[in-house]
């Protein structure tokens, strides 16, 4: 596609709380993290911005470039009208589900089931026919990404909406999400997943706080690389132009059982479309509710990192590392003092070098290396424990060394396999205690993590458990009148 340059007139933006306007003249923030000097032009379109919505070229140039940067979030008009959607909903059996699927989504829209194979045809027909919905049934099972395929080529409305038969959507999710679609570079817009509320179990509970397709309450840019690299297919509103954009060899790739969503969004924004995230509209799913049936789903999910690792070089590094805030942690680790020393103050002299260069003030750095070694400590457990927990448990529990070493040691272990789910359960405060939390949180990575190195070894790679160094701390970005994909300063 040719990449809209601007916001349309009649959007604005609302800034990202994220976002630090650093002077008059500069924002820092975003995802990546990236600084964003504007001219005397973008001065005076932020100032028409910060007045109301985009009435001038210049504005939508500049409000395009911030809502891209994950600088500021589009603040679309209110619809017109309804939209022109179709709902496609893949099903294999569940019939009790889909009545409850198909009772939420009512009536204010066509639907379309497709019934991929259901061992009880009849069932699902009846269902269909109930509430009126039109049903197309395939003659052998082929997944979802085949079955939403064939229901997407049974679609002439401009909107395409999928979601999944185990889904309950709340109100007013289709026009939530249509009014970003008014945005002609949007391709697809996602809700966010959150559990059907109910059972009081520990996995219930469990999934309430953690599950793995919510993917919070932040809105946001979706992008590879970025704070959300994906969003799930299991309801999802699509422009259908742009999915025959890239429908090759079909809009979803019918050879993933998993992990077709993720390739569906990273195709669309390597052609150029956007992709937003927004979780004003909220979509109820239905979780496993047993330990078996979410490790197991979690385990599956994990299979998936190796074929879109290989279809996407470079979009799915496990963990990203920064040198100096990596040098700060090995450091803390291993009890080197002097080495986290000089790791930490390598971290701060780099980043106020690489603010000089750019003319902006120094101010906030400190604080800033602070985070960034947090957040490396944080990235460094959690791929420790999806990669390497047998490794950490093993220093936790071995003998050897002097007393010191081997407390140390122990403490080290510690840190990188509780730091990531007590930090969660600090920041979520779900309805488990910490101990509970922190098991399941574990015991949800190693799943993870085992189905990567399972998907791995049949594929016959390590991309997917080799980590990555990202050499520039920040980017520099100048805001001025042109194309919003132009190449960065900096």
């Amino acid at each position: 596609m040719t990449a809209a340059k601007a916001l349309p007139t009649g959007f604005g933006i609302a800034l990202d709380p994220g976002s630090k306007q650093l002077d008059g003249a500069a924002f820092f923030g975003g995802s990546p993290a990236r600084v964003l000097r504007l001219t005397g032009t973008g001065q005076r379109a932020l100032a028409e911005l910060s007045d109301g919505p985009v009435r001038s070229a210049a504005a939508g140039t500049l409000a395009r470039r911030l809502t891209d940067a994950g600088l500021a979030h589009p603040r679309p008009p209110a619809l017109a009208g309804p939209p022109d959607v179709t709902v496609v909903i893949p099903v294999r059996d569940r019939p009790e589900l889909l009545d409850r699927c198909l009772a939420a989504l009512g009536r204010r829209y066509p639907v379309l089931v497709v019934d991929d194979g259901s061992l009880d045809p009849a069932a699902i027909a009846g269902v269909a026919r109930r509430h009126r919905a039109t049903l197309h049934r395939r003659a052998a099972n082929g997944g979802p990404a085949a079955a939403r395929n064939t229901g997407l080529g049974c679609v002439t409305s401009q909107l395409v909406a999928f979601c999944d038969s185990d889904c309950v959507p709340e109100a007013g999710w289709i026009e939530r999400l249509a009014a970003h679609l008014a945005d002609p570079a949007v391709a697809v817009a996602a809700p966010r997943i959150q559990p059907v509320p109910g059972g009081r179990s520990w996995a219930d509970r469990y999934s309430a706080a953690g599950s793995s397709l919510d993917m919070g309450g932040q809105e946001g840019r979706v992008a590879p690389g970025s704070r959300l690299s994906y969003v799930p297919s299991a309801a999802l509103l699509a422009r259908r132009a742009a999915l025959c954009d890239v429908a090759a060899p079909g809009v979803f790739d019918p050879e993933l059982r998993l992990g077709e969503d993720v390739d569906l969004v990273w195709r669309l924004h390597t052609a150029g479309w956007r992709i937003r995230y927004e979780p004003a509209a909220v979509v109820r799913h239905h979780e496993p509710d047993s330990w078996r049936g979410l490790l197991a789903r979690r385990f599956r999910y994990g299979t998936s990192a190796a074929p879109l690792a290989l279809r996407h070089p470079g979009q799915s590094e496990p963990l990203l590392l920064y040198p100096w805030p990596a040098l700060t942690v090995a450091g803390l680790l291993a009890r080197r003092p002097a080495l986290a020393g000089l790791g930490f103050a390598g971290s701060v002299l780099a980043m106020r070098a690489a603010l000089h260069r750019a003319g902006l003030p120094d101010r906030g750095v400190l604080p800033a290396m602070l985070r960034a070694t947090q957040q490396t400590w944080l990235g460094v457990g959690r791929y420790g424990c999806q990669f390497a927990a047998p490794v950490l448990a093993a220093a936790l529990v071995a003998p050897g060394g002097s007393p010191a070493r081997r407390w140390g040691r122990r403490a080290a272990a510690a840190s990188l396999l509780l730091g990531p789910s007590l930090t969660a359960w600090a920041g979520q405060r779900p309805g488990l205690d910490p101990v509970r939390f922190a098991a399941a949180h574990l015991a949800d990575d190693v799943a993870y993590g085992a189905g990567v190195w399972a998907g791995s070894v049949r594929a016959r790679t390590t991309v997917p458990v080799r980590p990555a160094i990202a050499w520039h701390p920040l980017r520099g970005d100048l805001a001025r009148p042109g194309p919003p994909d132009s190449r960065p300063e900096g």
